[in-house]
């Protein structure tokens, strides 16, 4: 049984599993105490391993190794982006360059035999990525997420001052929803026009996987399918686990 930890932007996610299995799942922010996290996973079984996957500062690594290290006696073994691994190649001429978040998703993509495929994280940033059939990484975009365009857009303006938290329109008529909507409307036109660019180098129609704490809220406002995916990140660390155990074990 192996403890997985996903440290994102904003939220450390983590998962039991063993051989696929998921036991148990949850999350946390990095606001909150991670020794509310640590009494959570006491009541876990013990884990043999910790394995993650790291987009954050070496101080929060660290914190979090610390809570596993105390409760399990476990040293995390922390994933870098490689030049290739599970059948998934990168594209960067610096491959550590990459997230490994990114990188893992297209590892749980390919595992999931979804094809021709745009990944979409959607969370403090919005991340795009083109991964063919054969499992080549064809590159991608970077962007602020939805919700850091709004916070960047009051932070920067004077003028700019919403009473409310707005709701999502077509065409606003107050500065509230305008914000909301405009940032969130940016972020769907972005994926659809990423999607229509990389098409003819997918197949034609690519399947698109939305992930991230905001994916639920961008997916109606696509002009296009897509599918909902959870934990993609978490799911490719633990394809990335089971390949190297497989390996080494002559398997």
């Amino acid at each position: 049984m192996r403890l997985l930890l996903d440290l994102g932007n904003t939220r450390l996610k983590w998962a039991l599993e063993d051989a696929g299995r998921w036991f148990a799942d949850g999350a946390a922010a990095w606001s909150e105490d991670l020794a509310l996290l640590g009494a959570t996973w006491q009541a876990l079984p013990k884990p043999a391993a910790a394995f993650g996957a790291s987009v954050v500062d070496d101080a929060r690594e660290q914190a979090a190794a610390a809570q596993v290290r105390a409760l399990f006696g476990l040293d995390v073994v922390w994933l870098r982006t490689p030049v290739a691994a599970c059948g998934v190649r990168n594209a960067y001429p610096e491959p550590a360059r990459l997230g490994v978040d990114r990188f893992l998703a297209m590892v749980a993509a390919r595992a999931a035999g979804s094809g021709d495929c745009v990944l979409v994280g959607v969370g403090t940033a919005l991340t795009l990525d083109a991964l063919a059939a054969d499992g080549q990484h064809l590159g991608g975009l970077i962007a602020p997420g939805p919700r850091l365009m709004q916070q960047s857009l009051l932070g920067a303006t004077a003028q700019v001052r919403p009473r409310n938290d707005g709701v999502l329109v077509d065409s606003a008529d107050n500065t509230a929803d305008a914000v909301v909507s405009g940032c969130w409307q940016a972020a769907a036109a972005l994926v659809e026009r990423f999607v229509a660019r990389m098409a003819p180098r997918l197949g034609g129609t690519p399947a698109v996987r939305l992930d991230g704490g905001d994916a639920a809220g961008l997916a109606p406002l696509l002009d296009l399918p897509a599918s909902l995916v959870e934990h993609g990140v978490l799911h490719g660390l633990a394809v990335w686990v089971q390949t190297q155990s497989g390996a080494a074990s002559g398997h």
